[in-house]
């Protein structure tokens, strides 16, 4: 049925990136299109760019021709250097597209100048919104004075608003524009080889399932722990911070895929139907015992000098923005009731750790004889790289009666595009399936917004840590001895 959907709706001709001046559409959005379109699964395009800057022919061929030649990743960081992108089946589309691209200079939230960026453009229109939420909002209340042409798709880039009643604002402008079913907002942590990844694994092995809950789970940690500092990111970032940017968003959705019952299919109706049945579920613990935040001082990361985030150019540290947020959730349904999810995400830290941990309970009695202390058996689910890991006890070499740890250790079967490709590609695909409906874009602010509350009234103390330190290292002002 979700095939046949997606088939009756027209291809997009033009492809509108608004805010294509900016950062997260030269490092990420542009480099996943360029990836896209050279595998030569994309329909034949017309790519208008808007922003800000006054830039001339030069400067947009520029940003396109150093965007498609990069593979981009989640994690890119601006002096990585990728494969280029020549002789691919699509190196042809490519090279016409930079040719025939055009950019106009505009405020967008001005209707008379977003008029005439859309006069740039062919039916059916996709419009993508590379901008801070506050912007978009004010974009699309432009928009709506404008009108739009039948068949626009709106594809909007997280954080979903600031807040829940900021994300209800932008629902109902973008409701009043296109139908639900046009909308796709994005977050690449949905890229499609992590959420297969994830379901495969879950719902493909039946060892795992029935034991995939409260009875027999004791913990769940999902983490993002990441060497990046701020990398010039001020202007968006201070903004934010880790909670907004990482847990709001990326980790809840993690969480869902993790916690969520198996779907009839792997249609968009039926996973996101259930993605939204655990985040209505779930809820933060209260923040003072189950929450942290920190932020970076002065450090070394690798071979790179860091300076403290309250230095970092266009910080305003009067804000106290964290870079480290940790908050302890809860799911309240039959199957997770009990069980304590910890969501941590940060900047700076080493080692980098991305994964997702499963800890069983302890076996209840362990039998007299055999030597050692057994430990929880746990499972690992690497977010990059992409691996699976499996720790249990088994008897040691030498002495049978002794108790050793072993990991199983795989690695999942690598994607043909980034995460941005494959948002991108469900975009002109007309597949809602990575992209976040409405209500569960407000279901995760329901959840975070008593942690945010309780950081903004002081009632949890801002930590530090030095850059390139261990997550752990995150210590509260007023204390000396380490958060727990």
């Amino acid at each position: 049925m979700a095939e046949t959907v997606h088939a009756a709706r027209e291809e997009i001709r033009t492809l509108l990136v608004l805010g294509a001046s900016g950062d997260l559409a030269g490092r990420l959005l542009l480099p996943g299109l360029g990836r896209l379109l050279a595998t030569g699964r994309a329909p034949e395009l017309r790519l208008v760019g808007s922003g800000v800057e006054d830039w001339d022919d030069a400067q947009w061929r520029k940003r396109l021709t150093e965007a498609f030649a990069v593979q981009p990743s989640i994690e890119m960081a601006p002096w990585e250097a990728f494969p280029s992108l020549a002789h691919e089946p699509g190196e042809e589309t490519l090279r016409r597209l930079e040719r025939e691209s055009v950019y106009v200079q505009a405020d967008v939230t001005r209707a008379d100048e977003l008029r005439g960026v859309l006069e740039q453009c062919e039916g059916p229109i996709g419009i993508y919104f590379a901008l801070p939420p506050a912007v978009t909002e004010r974009a699309c209340l432009a928009l709506e004075e404008i009108g739009l042409p039948e068949g626009t798709r709106l594809i909007i880039e997280k954080p979903f608003g600031t807040d829940g009643e900021s994300a209800r604002r932008l629902n109902a402008v973008v409701g009043r524009l296109v139908p639900e079913e046009e909308v796709h907002r994005v977050d690449h942590f949905l890229g499609k080889s992590t959420v297969l990844n994830i379901l495969g694994f879950r719902f493909a092995n039946r060892i795992f399932e029935p034991i995939w809950r409260a009875t027999h789970v004791e913990s769940v940690e999902i983490v993002y722990d990441e060497d990046l500092a701020l990398e010039g990111r001020a202007r968006y970032y201070d903004g934010s911070g880790a909670l907004r940017d990482m847990i709001q968003s990326h980790l809840l959705h993690v969480l869902a895929l993790v916690a969520m019952d198996p779907p009839t299919t792997l249609g968009d109706r039926d996973v996101r139907d259930r993605i939204a049945e655990v985040l209505r579920a779930t809820r933060a613990g209260e923040p003072e015992e189950y929450s942290r935040r920190a932020r970076y001082g002065a450090g070394r990361i690798g071979v790179r000098e860091v300076p403290a985030y309250a230095e970092e150019p266009g910080v305003d540290p009067s804000r106290e923005t964290e870079t480290l947020a940790e908050v302890t959730v809860f799911i309240d349904n039959w199957r997770w009731k009990g069980v304590p999810f910890t969501l941590r995400s940060a900047k700076g830290i080493t080692p980098t750790r991305k994964e997702v941990v499963v800890t069983f309970k302890p076996v209840p009695h362990l039998p007299v004889g055999l030597e050692g202390t057994s430990q929880p058996a746990r499972v690992r689910i690497g977010l990059g790289p992409e691996c699976l890991d499996l720790e249990l006890d088994v008897n040691g070499s030498g002495d049978p009666w002794s108790l050793d740890r072993v990991t199983l250790s795989t690695t999942f079967g690598g994607a043909e595009l980034p995460a941005y490709g494959e948002v991108l590609a469900g975009v002109l695909e007309a597949d809602p399936l990575l992209s976040v409906r409405g209500d569960v874009a407000e279901e995760c602010w329901r959840v975070v917004e008593p942690v945010l509350a309780a950081w903004s009234e002081g009632r949890v103390p801002l930590g530090e840590y030095p850059a390139g330190s261990p997550a752990t290292a995150a210590t509260a002002k007023a204390e000396t001895s380490v958060i727990p």
